[in-house]
């Protein structure tokens, strides 16, 4: 069977409680004044933002190794905000306080459909895997769901859809107001963690690292989202850029995007620095550093991938037309993978197929 969640990371961003508090103040594209007053065009500013989590692990690692910094040289000073929710990303990317995020994949199909194909291009992939659906120990079948309350992040959200379509393909109901066969419960991913352990629900269908603490607080993998895809790869996070940065600085976003190759390669070869990275990286940001084994455990789940895996993500949308939680949307011109190609050529690995 065949389905996919356009997931939205968003839910393990309550690892960082850290939002983007600066946007408002957040500088211009740094060549639209310079240009303006007719003197020399000083360093553009790139400002990129991500999620302080283990699905961002290439931005976490990025920036924590210098690595973004170090491709973008003297080309582009790099500014990075911190978000907790993929709406507020978004919404920076709208409002011209932010050019590049990391991000999943609902609330990408969200920025292209509400400014009708026009604010963002997805330019490269970070993450695939990363989700499951948790249970209580002596549930061992669909159909013992049937009657039993399970959690997701939020209504609509990437893991809600998921859920709720292959709940639908095996013959159970739901409704948006947690009726039907199977109550879906939506809730914040650190509450889902207190709410099982209480009894209040019975499961729950979200990303890691809270697939490995509901399995730590007594819980079992029920199904493993992964099994549920082609080659059980399907997008979890991808980096998206403002168009109107890309085309007003190709130069940046080519060096923006070799920097995201560069980071993957650096988490796929060396997972020990980079694990403790991450639990280093979320420590500075939130007061609190993840716990390495925590990281540990979640890691084999995850494939750090530059390809976007496109058709998951229309696979998503589909699935989320069909459980009647979005209209359909004409995703074409969605992604410029022209760079990425450009560089993985260069390096003389696979490039990837624009879709």
């Amino acid at each position: 069977m065949r389905r996919l969640p356009f997931r939205r990371l968003v839910s393990l961003a309550t690892l960082a409680v850290v939002g983007a508090a600066t946007l408002g103040g957040a500088a211009a594209c740094g060549d639209d004044s310079d240009a303006a007053a007719g003197g020399k065009a000083g360093p553009v500013t790139l400002r990129l933002g991500y999620f302080p989590n283990i699905t961002h692990a290439p931005a976490v690692v990025g920036v924590e190794k210098g690595i973004f910094a170090e491709k973008l040289g003297d080309s582009a000073k790099l500014e990075t905000k911190t978000f907790n929710a993929g709406p507020a990303a978004i919404e920076a990317i709208f409002s011209g306080a932010l050019d590049a995020t990391y991000i999943g994949p609902n609330p990408t199909v969200n920025a292209f459909s509400k400014s009708k194909g026009e604010a963002v291009r997805v330019v490269s992939g970070a993450a695939s895997g990363g989700v499951a659906l948790v249970v209580k120990p002596d549930i061992t079948s669909v159909e013992q769901l049937r009657g039993k309350k399970i959690a997701t992040p939020q209504l609509g959200n990437t893991q809600d859809v998921a859920l709720r379509y292959w709940l639908k393909e095996k013959g159970l109901r739901t409704t948006k107001e947690g009726g039907g066969d199977v109550k879906v419960v939506p809730q914040e991913n650190a509450q889902t963690i207190d709410t099982f352990a209480s009894g209040a629900i019975d499961g729950a269908w979200v990303p890691e690292p809270y697939v490995s603490r509901l399995v730590n607080a007594g819980g079992k993998v029920l199904v493993d989202e992964r099994d549920l895809w082609p080659d059980k790869k399907f997008v979890i996070t991808n980096l998206i850029v403002s168009t109107k940065f890309l085309k007003a600085h190709p130069d940046v976003v080519k060096k923006l995007v070799e920097g995201q190759v560069a980071a993957n390669e650096f988490v796929n070869t060396k997972p020990d620095e980079a694990q403790q990275a991450v639990s280093d990286h979320i420590g500075k940001i939130t007061g609190k550093p993840l716990d390495v084994k925590l990281i540990k455990q979640a890691w084999p789940t995850l494939e750090f991938t530059n390809d976007p895996i496109a058709s998951s993500l229309k696979a998503g949308l589909d699935h989320a037309v069909a459980v009647e939680l979005t209209q359909p949307v004409d995703l074409n011109g969605l992604y410029d993978l022209k760079f990425l190609n450009e560089v993985l050529k260069a390096q003389g690995k696979p490039e990837v197929t624009q879709p």
